[in-house]
């Protein structure tokens, strides 16, 4: 399994929306959580949002929850992180990667994407 984060990235204003997708090379095991993390400057890498593959069930970050919604489309082998009603302090290179844990803690994932740029202005 490899995770590819790609389109959505880019600069946006505040307020506004945009979705990163993650697509997956190989297919995904129905045991997978698949989780979406960012890394702001000069700041550690944090968890943002997750789900399990199997019965989609989500967690979210205190930060996003109620704006950020995480999504799946399973014929494409692809999880999605609709990101509405941004704020500058969403500005981070945002990953993905998968886990066997439902879990936010960061180091039980793995196969990370190699992340896209999301600058917010205000």
């Amino acid at each position: 399994l490899r995770c590819s984060c790609r389109v959505g990235g880019g600069v946006v204003q505040a307020g506004d929306s945009l979705r990163l997708s993650c697509a997956a090379s190989g297919r995904i095991c129905s045991s997978y959580i698949m989780g979406w993390f960012r890394r702001a400057p000069g700041k550690d890498r944090e968890f943002v949002a997750a789900m399990r593959w199997s019965n989609t069930r989500t967690m979210y970050a205190d930060s996003v929850r109620g704006r950020f919604t995480v999504s799946k489309d399973s014929a494409k082998n692809t999880v999605y992180l609709q990101m509405n009603s941004v704020k500058p302090e969403d500005t981070a290179v945002y990953y993905c990667a998968a886990s066997i844990q439902f879990t936010m803690q960061t180091s039980e994932y793995f196969n990370w994407g190699q992340g896209t740029l999301v600058t917010v202005s205000s």
